[in-house]
C-alpha cells in the first residue's frame, strides 16, 4: 500500500512518490509510445496518484499521452504553464493568453478541468509584479483549474509565489546537492500550509550512482545540451553541477550509504524525512525505475546522525560547486 500526504491547502491526498512526465514528451531521448502507455500502467499499479506535466514537454506530447491513457480514474494530474507559445520570450502574461494556454492542455489532457496549474518558471519579474496571481485566480474563478501553484528555480522565487493566498503548492528542485530550500522555504510553505513538490531528486540522475565522467547522452536529452544552462535555467540540469563534478561527489556521498541501501534509495529517503513535502515526482524512463523509487516509502527515516553527516557534506563539498543561485 503506498504511503500518502496531503497536498497543502488543496486537501488532495498524494502519494509520496509521484511521476514526473517531462521524459515522455522526449526529452531524455527518444520514448516510444508503448514505453511511455507501460511507466503509466506501471504507476497506477503502484498506486503512484501524482503525476506532474507540462504544455511544453515534447511540444504537448506528454499531455496528448497522458490525455491518451484510457485508466485514469483518481489519478491528479499537474499541468504547467508560462512557457508555450503563447508567452514569446516569456512574456505577455495576460488573462487571454493564460486562458489560452490552459484550453490547450485541458484538450489534450482530456479532462474539463485541471486539478493543479502551475506556473512554470517564469520570470521573476513577473512573479515581483505579482498580477499573474490575479489572473490564475480568474482561471480558477471561470473553472478551467481546481488550484493552481508555481514551479520554482530558486528559494526567492518560491517565496515570491507564496504571497498569494491562494498559491497552494510550490514545485521546487530539492536534494542531496540542493538542500538550501530546508532553511527558509519549507518552513514558510508549512506555515502558509502549502504543498511541497520535489523535481529533480536524483539531480538529472547524478544520484543514481550509475553515472561516470565518460557518460554520453543522447543529443536531445537536456542533459546533453544543457549541463552548463545553455537552453535554460542551468539549476534544471544535474542541479546547477558541473557534470564531471557531480559524477565525484556522488562517488562521495556512497561512503554514507547504510548497509544494503543504494545511493538513489537514500537520495529520495533523505527527501521523504523532511516533513514539509508532500510528494516527489521522480521522472522515470522504464517501469522498474518507478517500482524502485517506490520501494523507498516502506523503508525506515535515516538516523539523525547521518542526516547531519549529509548536511555537513553539502555544506563543505558541494554547496560551493553550485551555480545558478539557490
Amino acid at each position: 500500500m503506498m504511503n500518502t500526504r496531503t497536498l497543502g491547502k488543496t486537501g488532495y491526498t498524494v502519494s509520496e512518490i509521484g511521476l514526473g512526465c517531462w521524459q515522455m514528451g522526449g526529452d531524455f531521448g527518444k520514448m516510444g509510445d508503448e514505453t511511455a502507455a507501460e511507466i503509466l500502467k506501471t504507476a497506477r499499479s503502484l498506486d503512484v496518484n501524482f503525476w506532474d506535466t507540462a504544455d511544453v514537454y515534447g511540444g504537448g506530447m506528454s499531455e496528448s499521452r497522458i490525455g491518451a491513457f484510457n485508466d485514469k480514474k483518481g489519478v491528479l494530474i499537474a499541468t504547467k504553464l508560462g512557457r508555450g507559445s503563447q508567452f514569446p520570450g516569456m512574456t505577455r502574461y495576460t488573462k487571454q493568453n493564460v486562458k489560452d494556454s490552459l484550453a490547450g492542455s485541458i484538450k489534450r489532457l482530456g479532462v474539463e478541468v485541471l486539478d493543479l496549474a502551475q506556473l512554470h518558471c517564469i520570470p521573476i519579474d513577473v512573479l515581483r509584479d505579482g498580477g499573474i496571481f490575479a489572473i490564475m485566480d480568474d482561471a480558477r474563478d471561470a473553472g478551467m483549474i481546481r488550484h493552481w501553484g508555481a514551479s520554482v528555480q530558486t528559494v526567492e522565487e518560491g517565496m515570491l509565489a507564496m504571497r498569494s493566498e491562494h498559491c497552494v503548492s510550490l514545485q521546487t528542485i530539492f536534494n542531496l546537492f540542493r538542500q538550501d530550500a530546508i532553511e527558509t522555504l519549507f518552513p514558510a510553505a508549512q506555515k502558509a500550509n502549502v504543498g511541497i513538490i520535489v523535481r529533480l531528486p536524483l539531480a538529472s540522475g547524478l544520484l543514481s550512482g550509475k553515472m561516470s565522467k565518460d557518460t554520453v547522452f543522447a543529443k536531445e536529452d537536456h542533459r546533453n545540451y544543457n549541463r552548463d544552462g545553455d537552453s535554460f535555467y542551468v539549476g534544471e540540469t544535474f542541479s546547477g553541477l558541473p557534470f564531471e563534478t557531480g559524477v565525484g561527489l556522488a562517488d562521495q556521498l556512497k561512503q554514507f550509504l547504510p548497509k544494503g541501501m543504494s545511493l538513489p534509495h537514500l537520495a529520495l529517503r533523505w527527501i521523504l524525512d523532511q516533513p514539509a513535502v508532500s510528494t516527489i515526482i521522480a521522472g522515470v524512463t522504464r517501469p522498474d525505475q518507478l517500482r524502485d523509487n517506490v520501494e523507498t516509502t516502506r523503508m525506515d527515516p535515516l538516523p539523525e546522525a547521518l542526516a547531519e553527516k549529509l548536511k555537513d557534506f553539502y555544506l563543505d563539498k558541494i554547496r560551493p560547486n553550485v551555480r545558478g543561485g539557490i
